[in-house]
Formats: structure tokens, sequence, C-alpha cells
């Protein structure tokens, strides 16, 4: 009996010993796995990023990047492509990738007004810059990969907006029709137009596996990705440039990218890159000497303009200059107060016609009173219909009057509205809605004018009216509506072109 419990010790040391050294054994191999692991090492590279704010130069420029086409770089961002149809632009590194591994993250906005947009923005990594061409504004037959976030629906499948991974060798010809769908490594469905953030892309490319990142734009959580698509042996050119294109057709999107950042990545257990080798003396010294005398040439403008401007001194420099909120706000309300002097004008010449139009019509009816009185005869029944026509004319400018009124009115609101907002931002829905409804009375301004002209009889169906006394030299009837009818026609079409390029201008900021 002694001995079997003496076993049965012996085995539970034996045990207890066992587990012991397993437990030792797997949590060495789990630190292992995390601190070596398979996290890589990861660098910044200046060289190949750019970020807001002071993005461009003072020349437009983007320092270690070329901008084509109808690219627009601000002091923010980088506008690729306006929101205006058949624009074509992109962005490219200078200088070739010469890392193996690399990361970029990529921080954009696609906005519009309709509920469909086009035709989309594409990140790409190629052996040769694509400046321009047709494959989302840039170059076809590329060597290299591209991650396309188109948004428009070219094969109808409403399989769009869509995240697609296309690899090409340099002979693949991109397949329009079918949004890519069939060259495509990689996809997945997101909604990237109109989010109340900005859209993030982290686009990783390690041990030849190549993996999108997507961050919706729906918190303000910069870190909050979730998986789209991920590509294994993948072979890209060993050296290469980034670059963002964006293109528009028949509707057209504003496609901005507010950052791209690009990291290098190193493998666990390799050195890390070197830091750059210092630059020499000879050229360190001589930058050093154009800066100072940039400094110096910056000190003496500012002393200059303080003695110019002794009311500013002691308030900040970058509170005399305007914000972009202040800057749109300044050109809407510009513009809401040329339409509205416009009306205005308008408002008084049909006034002054009203009155012509009355002082005709009781010299006519005056005149035929006293034919009537004079002859004994009661006016027959086409000087009745012609008098009747006149008071129609009368009626229908009155109306016309009603209208223009009534968006003088609806102006002046928008424009208080404005100058309450000045203070903030105001609302582009709002400042929209009112814009339309000016739109909507200056056409029925049209439509009433387009009445009168309908209700005047043509010159085949002229009454004979009777012949009266010389009456003093004025305007015909003829002359004066087709006067109207042209003066009108010429302000409603100044009104809309200059609504037109307010519009287009305030696209660009």
């Amino acid at each position: 009996m002694a001995v079997s419990i003496a076993k049965c010790l012996t085995a539970d040391v034996y045990l207890l010993i066992v587990s012991i050294l397993l437990r030792c054994i797997y949590a060495e191999i789990a630190t292992g796995s995390s601190t070596g692991g398979d996290t890589p090492h990861r660098r910044f590279e200046y060289k190949y990023s750019f970020k807001g704010p002071h993005l461009s130069q003072s020349d437009g420029s983007v320092p270690f990047w070329v901008h084509t086409g109808n690219a627009i770089p601000s002091s923010d961002q980088i506008r690729i492509t306006p929101s205006l149809r058949s624009q074509k632009g992109s962005v490219w590194t200078k200088n070739p990738i010469k890392f193996e591994h690399w990361e970029m993250e990529v921080t954009f906005r696609v906005s519009g007004r309709g509920r469909m947009g086009a035709d989309g923005l594409a990140v790409w990594y190629t052996a040769a810059q694509g400046l321009t061409g047709p494959v989302y504004g840039a170059a076809d037959q590329w060597n290299g990969v591209g991650i396309f976030f188109d948004s428009f629906d070219n094969d109808g499948k409403k399989n769009n907006p869509a995240v697609i991974v296309v690899g090409n060798n340099g002979n693949l010809v991109y397949d329009h029709q079918n949004d890519g769908t069939t060259q495509s490594l990689g996809t997945c469905l997101r909604d990237f137009r109109n989010k109340p953030y900005p859209v993030r892309a982290k686009i990783t490319y390690y041990q030849k596996t190549l993996t999108v990142m997507i961050n919706n734009g729906f918190t303000p959580n910069k870190d909050d990705y979730e998986f789209c698509a991920k590509v294994e042996n993948m072979i890209i050119p060993a050296e290469g440039f980034f670059g963002i294109s964006a293109a528009t057709g028949g509707l057209a999107d504003d496609h901005d990218v507010l950052s791209f950042l690009t990291f290098r990545l190193t493998e666990p257990g390799q050195e890390p890159p070197q830091e750059e080798q210092e630059m020499p003396k000879e050229e360190k010294d001589k930058y050093e000497e154009e800066f100072l005398n940039f400094q110096q040439e910056l000190d003496k403008k500012k002393e200059e303009f303080q003695k110019e401007h002794p009311d500013v001194q002691g308030e900040p420099i970058e509170d005399l200059y305007e914000t972009v909120n202040d800057r749109e706000i300044r050109q809407v309300f510009e513009g809401q107060n040329q339409i509205h002097l416009e009306i205005k004008q308008l408002n008084r010449q049909l006034a002054m016609i009203l009155d012509e139009q009355r002082r005709y019509v009781s010299v006519l009816t005056e005149e035929m009173t006293k034919r009537s009185t004079q002859s004994g005869q009661v006016p027959n029944q086409d000087i009745d219909s012609l008098i009747a026509m006149q008071r129609d004319v009368l009626n229908s400018l009155n109306d016309v009057k009603t209208s223009v009124s009534t968006a003088l009115k609806q102006q002046a609101d928008s424009a208080q509205q404005v100058q309450h907002a000045t203070g903030g931002a105001l609302s582009s829905y709002e400042t929209i809605q009112h814009f339309n409804d000016i739109k909507e009375h200056l056409h029925v301004v049209k439509r009433n004018v387009e009445h009168i002209i309908q209700k005047n009889p043509g010159p085949s169906e002229k009454v004979k009216c009777p012949e009266f006394p010389p009456l003093p030299s004025c305007l015909s009837t003829t002359h004066f509506i087709v006067f109207v009818v042209i003066q009108s026609l010429l302000f409603f079409a100044y009104v809309m072109y200059k609504s037109q390029q307010e519009a287009a201008a305030k696209k660009f900021f």
C-alpha cells in the first residue's frame, strides 16, 4: 500500500514538472511571436508624402510632387478634379520609390450634388508616371498596381461605388465597360461619396502581399479601419512612382485629397534603414546664408508694413487674412447683392413700361370716346377688341411686375440670412435652396413675357383700326412689345450667365 502511494506521488511530481516546462516553452514562443513576429518597422518618408496646412508653395507647386491636368493644389488639400464635366487630373511623386515594402495612408473626400457621381479616383504604384490618360485620368497599360475608387456603374449591375484592385504588366487594356471586374484581383463594395468625415485608405505592400483597409468616414476615429481586399503573391516593379488621379464624365464630383502619407517597412530582424548622410558643409553654409537673407528681407518687410499700417500693430498677422469659410460667405454675399441690384433695375424698368402702357391705353380710350361723341356712333367690335387686348397686355405686365417683386423680396431675405451667417458657417443646402427659389421666380417672369408675346397678334392678324387724328409721336405697340421682350431676354440671359459664373468660381474654393 505504501509503495502504491509513493508511485502515485512520483507520477504527480513528474506531471507537475512537465506542465511547468511546457508552460515556459509556450510563454517563450508567445513572447517571441509578439515581440519579433510579423510586425515590421515603419519609417515615415516625407519625400513621398504631402499633408496640409501649407501644402502648396506660393507658385502653386507641391514639394517633391508634380501635378497635371485639372489638379488644383491649395494650402490644405489638392483638388484632383473639380465637379465639372470631362475633367482629368493627377499628382505623382517626382522621385521613384526604391524600397521593397511600403505602406501608404490616403485621406480623401469625394463629394457631389447628385445621387450618383462619376467617374472616380485611383491610387497608383507604377513603374512610370502615368500623367494623363483614359483610366481615371491616368495612362492605360501601366506596369504596376492601381486601386480604383469607382463611383459610376458602367455595367449597370448596381455594384458601385466600389473599391477595385487591378494589376497590370504593361500589356493589359483596362475594361471600362465592365468596371474592371473581369480584371480585378480584389474588390469590395464601399460607399465613399458625401461622407461626414474624410475617407481614409490604408494600402500595405509587405512580403508580396497587398492589403487594402478602408475607413468609411462615418466617425472621426482615424484608426477605425475595415478590411476591404487582400492580394497574395503579387509581383510589382522594384522601383516605381506613387500617384493619385481622378476623372469626371457626364456626371461630376469634387475629388479632394487631404493627405498622402508614405511609410517604408522593414522586416523584423533586419536593420532599419540608415538616416540620410549629413549634408556637405559647403552646401549647408550656402543654405544657411540663403535662409539668413530671406529672414532679413522678411523682417524688413514686416517693419515696412507696420510703419504703413500703425493701426494693426500688436495684432496677429493671421487675423488679417480671411479663412476659406469667410471667403465663401463673402462670394455668396457679393453674388446675391449683384442679383439683387439687377432685379431692382428690372423692377424699375417694368414700372416705367407699365406707366407707358397705361398712358397709351388712356389716350386710346379718350380718342375713341371723343371720336364716338363727334360722330354719334358707338365704337365697333374691332375697336373694343383692340382696347381689350391692350388691357390684357397691361394685366400681364402687372403679373410680371408682381413676380419680379416676389423674387426681389426673396433675394433680400437671402441676403439677410447671409449677413447673419457671417459670424458662422452658412449651410450650403440653405444657400442652394435660396438660389433655386430665385431661379424659379425668374422662370415665372420669363413665362409671363412669353405669354404676352403669344397673346399679341401677329402682323397678319392685326385689327384694322379707324383712322384717328394725328397723336403725339410715341412708340408703336409692336415696337414696344418687341423692345420689352428683347430687353427681358437679354437681362435674363445676363442674370443666368452671372449666376453660372459665380457658381463656377465657388467650386474652386
